[in-house]
């Protein structure tokens, strides 16, 4: 590994430290005009009244001091003092990072269930010497919705619809029956497509074939596989896993569990900084630390018995034309749904609050009276706009890192690492939310995939017989980058980030639905979706609507990313 990949990597990480210490400051807002509102919205902000709160709370003696006061406090456990209650910070997000553990683990339990369901099959064929079958219809649909969309269904169908569950609150065992299943369904499918891939692979290598014509037990022959998949998998898994932590914050504002992901979204939507900053600091401390147990129980597993095998991570794939059916469809119906609801008027009041779905008004009306058709189809054709712009913007960065590897690998491991929600809460802690701010936030995180994808595709290009003769005809390496790689670079990418844009748009979505995105009365999916949650008992509707539009989008982003995989790997 080069100097400078090390550099870059340090960089980052002191780079990200420093944000999150500076925030009060970063935000270009006075502290005490932050702190001010985060207690008391309604008190006049007078000169008196500031110089006082800075006196009382230390903001006189400037940021680089409290810099200082704020990481010695760190160190022994002491976060501050919420601006908001006036407690401990620390106990606070530990009980609440309690809560979310255990989610976590109830949902990782259900992962590990859909994963063995889905990878059994894959081991049964290989060990009947049979085919590997594509990816499944149910692992498909298991890896459809987001955790946010998937956990407003669940809640939908058996907490609504058929009240087997509490909708909201974490006061008994049965509280985390609906939000495991959130969390654990799109996780453990996407985790056993990977798996049954790289079992129905190993199957089929030739040390497999080896092994059975020296005679060795069938037991052992499946425990080396089983190992062998592992291995392949345990780069995905962390993740995997970091992307849990992530949508466990939406999953936690749908069923209103007190855990870290929506103590920390609370924090930043009041500007409560210390406790914007403690929960960061150990969501971010909780991503690194899992990228690196997994990368480390690989290199065990894999020092171990494996070194002669080949380590490559597979990805889920699927019959093409099941994925361009399913494409489509999905394309036909949002196609649909725009014709019929863009002549409409999302903004106009003219329908009784919550109104009953009627052929006049074929979704019903919001708690506003607006016609849910109108602003779910505007919605849509804004959200995909924005996400073809955000994907563009990606494409350009991916293209750029690709050119230098070594100076991008820092910040691309860090944005693996971040979930997209915490970079928007720190996005919001900054510049206040919006939909700009939203954007940015999709756009430090989404480009990192396709840099990934641009220096595998520049390292490949480098090492073509004609590159290499480009020095003698007097051509630098300026220009051999710039006229002669991003050429080469541009068509595979531009299909990649096109192939992107569905799922950019859903995660746009989900930041809106947790208030990090667009402002009321925007027209925005995730928008709608979270004025309708409050009266889901009552108008169902309200959520069923936007519900359909994003999971129709889902669809259509699952079978995009088949069929990146698919392009990327002839």
């Amino acid at each position: 590994m080069s100097a400078i990949a090390w550099l870059s990597r340090g960089v980052a990480a002191v780079g990200i430290l420093l944000l999150i210490a500076l925030l009060p400051w970063l935000s270009g807002r006075d502290p005490a005009l932050a702190l001010l509102r985060a207690r008391s919205g309604e008190q006049e902000a007078s000169a008196e009244t500031l110089a006082a709160i800075r006196t009382a709370w230390g903001l006189d003696q400037g940021p680089f001091a409290l810099l200082l006061q704020w990481a010695r406090g760190m160190l022994r456990g002491d976060a501050g003092v919420s601006w908001v209650s006036g407690k401990p910070v620390m106990a606070g997000m530990l009980h609440a990072g309690s809560v979310s553990l255990t989610l976590m683990c109830w949902s990782l339990l259900v992962a590990v269930a859909v994963i063995l369901m889905l990878s059994l099959p894959a081991l049964w064929r290989g060990v009947a010497g049979r085919q590997p079958a594509s990816g499944s219809a149910v692992a498909v649909l298991l890896t459809t919705l987001p955790e946010f969309l998937l956990a407003t269904v669940l809640l939908l169908l058996f907490a609504v619809w058929q009240p087997w569950f509490s909708p909201y609150g974490w006061q008994s065992p049965r509280d985390v029956v609906l939000p495991a299943l959130a969390l654990g369904l799109p996780a453990g499918g996407y985790l056993g497509r990977l798996y049954a891939e790289a079992i129905g692979t190993a199957f089929s290598e030739r040390w497999v074939i080896t092994w059975r014509m020296a005679g060795i037990r069938r037991w052992a022959i499946i425990r080396a596989v089983l190992q062998r998949g592992l291995i392949s998998l345990l780069p995905v898994l962390g993740q995997v896993i970091v992307a849990l932590a992530g949508g466990a914050i939406a999953v936690e504002k749908v069923f209103a569990i007190p855990g870290i992901g929506r103590a920390t979204l609370g924090a930043a939507i009041a500007q409560d900084l210390p406790a914007l900053q403690c929960g960061i600091l150990l969501l971010l401390f909780f991503a690194m630390s899992v990228s690196c147990a997994c990368r480390l129980v690989q290199s065990v597993l894999a020092g171990r018995a494996m070194r002669s095998f080949s380590l490559s991570t597979p990805e889920p794939t699927q019959k093409a034309n099941s994925s361009y059916l399913l494409a489509g469809i999905s394309l036909c119906l949002l196609v649909a749904l725009l014709m019929a609801g863009l002549p409409r008027d999302p903004w106009q009041t003219a329908f009784t609050r919550l109104a009953d779905p009627d052929w006049g008004l074929p979704f019903g009306a919001d708690a506003m009276g607006r016609d849910l058709l109108a602003r779910v189809a505007h919605g849509t054709l804004h959200t995909c706009l924005l996400a073809l712009g955000v994907a563009l913007i990606c494409l350009v960065t991916g293209m750029i890192a690709g050119i230098y590897p070594g100076v991008f690998s820092g910040p691309m491991e860090l944005a693996n690492a971040l979930p997209t929600t915490l970079a928007g809460m720190m996005v919001v802690a900054l510049l206040g939310p919006g939909e700009s701010g939203a954007v940015l936030a999709v756009v430090l995180i989404a480009w990192a995939p396709l840099a990934a994808h641009s220096t595998a595709l520049a390292a490949e290009i480098r090492a073509r017989p004609w590159l290499r003769l480009l020095p003698l005809s007097g051509i630098g390496p300026v220009r051999r980058d710039y006229f002669y790689i991003l050429p080469a670079l541009a068509g595979p990418l531009f299909r990649h980030a096109m192939l992107r844009v569905p799922g950019i748009a859903l995660t746009l979505t989900s930041l809106g639905f947790l208030g990090l995105g667009a402002a009321p009365p925007s027209p925005e999916w995730g928008r709608i979706l979270a004025e309708g949650m409050p009266y889901v008992e009552r108008a169902w509707w309200g959520v069923l609507t936007p519900v359909i539009a994003m999971t129709l989008l889902a669809l259509l982003s699952v079978s995009g990313a088949s069929l990146t995989f698919r392009r990327s790997s002839k």
